[in-house]
Order: C-alpha cells, then structure tokens, then sequence
C-alpha cells in the first residue's frame, strides 16, 4: 500500500495549498469525510476509488501529479519553465557527460561518500534494501556494492538502480556479472519510472500501470562469465522496451513504456523468494537510498524537494538513510566559468534551505524523520579532474588537458549550448582554463552532502 501513501502526500498538499480540511476533500471527492484518515491508517482502498482521486487532483491542479513535470536521470533534470530550447539536458550533452565521467573522480568519491552511511544501517529481514535514485554507468552503485559485501557478507541484498537512458542501462549491467558472483544473494532492479514511481515500482497513473512491462532475469550457472553472457542477450529486448520519448512541455525524456528488470541468480531463488518484487506488492522500506546529483542545480528549490526528494524520503524505511549530493561551488571550476561569464551563480540552493523546503513540503510526515545538513567539514567533499604531474604548470599545458578541464567545469555549471555558441567563436576560454589550472596547480569541484533519516521503530 505504499502507493497509497504517496497518494496522502498528494492529498495533504493538496489541502495545504487550496485552504481546504482533509475531511472537506473527502467529503467533496468520495463523498466520506474521514477517507483521508482511513488512507493514512492503511485501510483498503480499491483501484476506481484511487483513480477517481487522481482525476480529481489532475483535474483541479494538484501540485504534485509528477507524470508530466517528473525529473529525469541525474544528469538530465527537467526544468519547470517548460523552455525546451534553452535548458540544459543530459541528451543533447551526452559527449560532455562522457567525457567528464572519465576525466573526474566524482563518482569514485560518491560511492566512498555513500559507503560511509552503511555504518550506520540496521537492515532487517528479508534483506539489506538500497535505492540508488539515478544509477548512470554504475559506477557508483557498483562501488557501494563492494562495501556492503564486505560489510555484510551474509546478507540477501536488495537493489533498485533508477535510469532512463538506455545507453547508461546497458553499462550500469556490464559491471554486475562480478559482483552476482561475489554476492550470489543479490536482487539487482532497475527501472525506468519517474521519482514519484520508481520506489514502489508501480507507475501512478492506471494506464501506465496495465502497460507496465516487468521482465524476470533467473540467471544460470555461477561464473562471472556465464552472468555476463547472460546478461549480454538481454540487450536487444532492452532495446525495445527502454525507449523514451521527449515531453511536449520540456522536451526532456519520458519513458515510452514503464519497464522494470528484476535479475538475480537461480540457484539462489529459493533463499530470495521474500526479496525478489513482485508486480503491485512492492514495499518501498529503503535502508539507503542514494541521491548523488538528482536534480538540475538551477532549478527552483521547492521543485527539488517536492519532485524528487520528498518521494524517496518517505520510503524509507524505520532506521533508513537517504544521503543526496549536490555541486556547490567555491571551487577552481567556478572560477573558469567566472572568467568568462563573471557572476555566475549556478549553485544557488544549498543544503540548509533544501533540508527546511523538503521539511515544510512533507508537513506531518517530518515528525518521523532527522533532517542532517552537518558542519562544512562533515558534509563538503572534493573531488578532481585526473592529470599527471607534468601535465599543469605552465602555458605547455596540453590542448586535450585543457579541453577536459573546459568541458568539465562547463558541465558540473550546467552552461547550455546557446550561451556556449558565441564563447566558443571568440575564442579565449582556453586561455582562462590554462590561467585556473596553472594558478591551482589542477582542477577540483567540491559536492556538498546532506542526510534525511526515519528514526528506528
């Protein structure tokens, strides 16, 4: 009944924003004033009766439908104003995230940061539970995978990687075949629904979920490269289930059909048979969830906390962590975008007013919850663009070191390709770039961290 309880959310915002008591919309709705108590206490609730709401919501503007407004991956957030030519988006930039993925250290950094928080988890049967909201290449998830077997060797884990492009899919599972093989009790998920979905890994709208597309992976054998084979021959009915298509409000990607992948290993199946999902009874009780770059940074702040944070937030289970990550700034690659675009301000949010919006958007269900932004020490992490020594010093810095340091600070900024045009034709902004790296000595970003707990039960 998790999806139940999204729908609360939505009610309470509702009610919040139109000035109405939750027993007014009951009456109004369903024609039963106490419906929204009975919905938080968990009582049944059928289908048409769930419909109806949302059509009442849709229809008279509910804040938080998110079918069309929802975010996509972390590297392609949507933006609010609807400005499909201007807004940065992780499609149109492919070259650039590729290229800054594998020059920089963020995602090694990430997962160290995201392995700290396993300290201080205490899963309870049937498994450790993790959520990673934007899986990318899996890079990230596949190095906190490492850390929790060697924390908890002996624990079934449960996984859900969030990814809508189908490039970083079809990467994200090329690292797997090792770690089903170190940890055999694994239930790997990935899906491409929006944050308000992808928790429970049921779409919110009745359509969408009579179309949703749910394919179980049992592999065969118990060498990393039987798995690999395996999931190799996956990619073809990938390739036509993964498909997106762009919003006619944003252009930013939506999925063409919801799909969820549920692999794991047969000859562990019957240890897993209270972990592997299945369709509609999903729980969403996450130990971790992992939130490394999920939004866009100029987007409003009450748009990052009510499209993405406030969903995972509330599925997390008693004793749950969810860790977000987010650029900055006061680092040498704002300085090479200053250089060329003086006063500018991409990382506008930090993680004292997100924490307080995310806090005032979840209202009575922020009681449950510890809201962490911790000191600067704790929370601020750096991470750097690899070069070698004898690559920065000097103007003999080379014309391909120069270019990734370029492109790297210009992604983390998020610049859009019409504001880069006219730079680029005037040429200059290497020369900025070789005056930053040579006054540091090398580039490096800082990230700021921040943690949203349940108190245990």
């Amino acid at each position: 009944m998790d999806v139940v309880g999204g729908l609360v959310g939505e009610i309470e915002t509702y009610c919040r924003e139109a000035g109405i008591a939750e027993t007014t919309f009951g009456r109004i709705v369903v024609n039963d004033g106490k419906f929204v108590g009975r919905l938080r206490e968990g009582k049944g609730v059928t289908a048409a009766t769930v419909e109806r709401v949302r059509r009442f919501l849709d229809e008279n503007g509910a804040a938080s439908s998110g079918r069309e407004a929802e975010t996509a991956p972390p590297e392609s957030p949507d933006t609010p104003d609807g400005d499909s030519r201007t807004a940065f988006r992780f499609y149109d930039n492919r070259q650039k995230y590729l290229a800054f993925v594998n020059t920089c250290s963020e995602k090694w950094v990430v997962a160290e940061r995201a392995g700290m928080e396993l300290a201080h988890l205490h899963p309870q049967p049937p498994a450790l539970r993790v959520f990673d909201a934007g899986m990318g290449d899996g890079t990230v998830l596949t190095g906190v995978m490492r850390q929790m077997h060697r924390r908890f060797r002996t624990l079934p884990f449960y996984i859900v990687g969030k990814e809508i492009s189908l490039e970083d899919v079809r990467l994200g599972l090329e690292r797997m075949p090792d770690r089903f093989y170190e940890h055999p009790a694994t239930v790997l998920v990935l899906t491409n629904l929006y944050y308000t979905e992808a928790p429970w890994l049921m779409p919110r709208s009745m359509a969408a979920a009579a179309a949703l597309n749910w394919i179980e992976v049992a592999l065969e054998g118990d060498s990393s490269h039987e798995f690999h084979e395996q999931i190799t021959a996956l990619q073809p009915r990938l390739a036509e289930t993964w498909q997106v298509r762009p919003s006619e409000k944003t252009g930013n990607p939506l999925y063409v059909r919801p799909s969820v992948l549920v692999v794991y290993r047969e000859d562990h199946k019957f240890l897993l048979d209270q972990v592997i999902p299945r369709p509609g009874a999903v729980k969403a009780d996450y130990d971790l969830v992992i939130a490394s770059q999920p939004y866009r940074a100029r987007m409003p702040v009450s748009f990052k906390a009510q499209k993405v944070l406030a969903p995972l937030a509330r599925s997390l289970a008693p004793g749950g962590r969810l860790l977000g990550i987010h650029s900055c700034g006061g680092d040498p690659g704002l300085d090479i975008v200053r250089k060329v675009w003086p006063g500018e301000n991409p990382f506008a949010t930090k993680r004292h007013e997100l924490l307080k919006t995310l806090k005032d958007e979840l209202g009575r269900e922020a009681r449950d919850l510890n809201f962490n932004a911790y000191a600067d020490k704790r929370s601020i992490f750096r991470y750097e663009m690899h070069t070698l020594p004898s690559e920065v010093g000097g103007r003999s810095i080379g014309t391909s070191t120069l270019f990734a340091a370029w492109n790297a600070a210009i992604y983390v900024a998020q610049i859009e390709d019409e504001r880069l045009e006219d730079v680029l034709a005037q040429g200059g902004y290497l020369d900025a770039t070789r005056e930053v790296l040579n006054r540091y000595g090398g580039l490096w970003f800082y990230d700021e961290s921040y943690v949203v707990s349940r108190r245990r039960a």
